[in-house]
């Protein structure tokens, strides 16, 4: 039997649900706290870059490989951060996005057969790109509540078929940062069966509990590591679509070959403003932190108000409930009654599983949010609380 059109497999994944609670939050006014996007704006200085950008006609195709001046910048916070020497013209490449990063390198580096190690819950669209490259899935569980994974099932997930491995901390959906431990088995791992690693760092700077490290940082790891980024989560600017993958020249050049014939190239003015955003003061990245982890504490202090479990977040956007805490089991059930009788938008956590039965308990929350909005959210969840 032939296995069916791609655009169905694609349709198994999870990225439609965002779209349709979306829109049924605004059908019935619901506080939308499902999509991962903030309600407010990137810091002014970035956005008097972009109108700078545009008022000087940077309006037509960049560079494939993005303009110089944000492969510098990124050069420059990769050096600042982390320590990391990097050659702009060589080992860093500009997309559309981070999405479009992880899209080329597992395109790049996997052929049909190969095999992909993702730790689950995963974004959805790694399985869709896995899925697009031909190659194979291999989940690693992350378990609650301190989503931790089992060395053993991460070393038993290795054989001779294994092509990459793609991490991604700090993690969506759960908010969790890697520790140096757990780095540290994924990069002996990685030496030992001779395999690329690929690592979605796109909430580097959204940290509040613990220390992100990287994993090209980790002996060894340079020469086998692309490491991917964005400016969305940091500068509040999730529509501009401009990310980056740094690594090994070889590495980043294969990427730069699949990118020409995904999109080309990437938005010009925005590209200019972000790269004046990378050079912003380091105390304006704690303070964005600061202000971001205020925001949890105020929301997630309201679920626990009305019952609900929190379980442990310690970066992104996210928080994570265990609804089971209020009498449900299922988390589609859950975010179907919220919506509908509390007026609150979330996402089961579901969509990002390979096996949903496995996480039907788990919903998502964003609280990046003004203070306003997630008063109000506290204020309707209230009622989840028995009287």
């Amino acid at each position: 039997m032939s296995r069916p059109p791609l655009s169905r497999r694609l349709a198994a994944f999870g990225t439609t649900i965002f779209a349709e609670m979306t829109a049924r939050a605004a059908r019935v006014r619901a506080v939308n706290l499902g999509q991962g996007f903030p309600d407010y704006g990137p810091p002014p200085e970035v956005l008097a870059a972009l109108h700078e950008a545009i008022s000087a006609g940077h309006n037509q195709y960049p560079p494939g490989v993005g303009v110089p001046e944000l492969r510098g910048a990124i050069v420059r916070h990769q050096a600042r951060f982390y320590g990391l020497e990097l050659d702009p013209d060589l080992e860093v490449l500009v997309t559309t996005g981070a999405t479009e990063a992880v899209a080329a390198a597992i395109l790049a580096l996997c052929t049909s057969g190969d095999e992909v190690i993702a730790f689950e819950p995963f974004y959805d669209s790694y399985a869709a790109t896995v899925e697009l490259a031909g190659a194979v899935l291999r989940p690693v569980r992350l378990s609650g509540p301190d989503w931790t994974f089992e060395e053993g099932e991460l070393a038993s997930a290795f054989n001779e078929r294994t092509r990459v491995v793609l991490v991604n901390t700090p993690h969506n959906p759960t908010g969790k940062v890697f520790s140096p431990t757990e780095l540290g088995s994924i990069a002996s791992l990685c030496a030992e069966h001779d395999v690329w690693a690929v690592t979605d760092d796109v909430y580097e700077h959204l940290v509040f509990d613990g220390v992100h490290l990287p994993l090209t940082t980790l002996p060894g790891m340079a020469e086998r590591t692309v490491t991917i980024s964005s400016a969305g989560k940091t500068f509040s600017a999730t529509g501009w679509k401009i990310g980056w993958a740094t690594g090994p020249g070889e590495l980043v050049r294969a990427l730069r070959i699949v990118k020409q014939f995904l999109t080309y190239a990437s938005g010009t003015p925005f590209q200019y403003a972000v790269a004046t955003g990378l050079d912003l003061p380091t105390e304006w990245y704690r303070a964005s932190a600061l202000a971001l982890r205020r925001r949890r504490d105020l929301f997630c202090s309201g679920l626990e108000a009305a019952g609900l479990e929190v379980l442990p977040t310690a970066a992104t956007y996210f928080a994570t409930v265990d609804v089971r805490s209020v009498g449900y089991d299922d988390g589609v059930a859950f975010c179907e009654d919220l919506i509908e009788r509390h007026g609150v938008a979330a996402i089961p956590t579901e969509v990002f599983y390979s096996d949903r039965r496995a996480s039907r308990p788990y919903v998502r929350f964003a609280f990046c949010k003004s203070d306003d909005v997630l008063v109000e959210a506290v204020e309707r969840l209230s009622r989840l609380a028995p009287s």
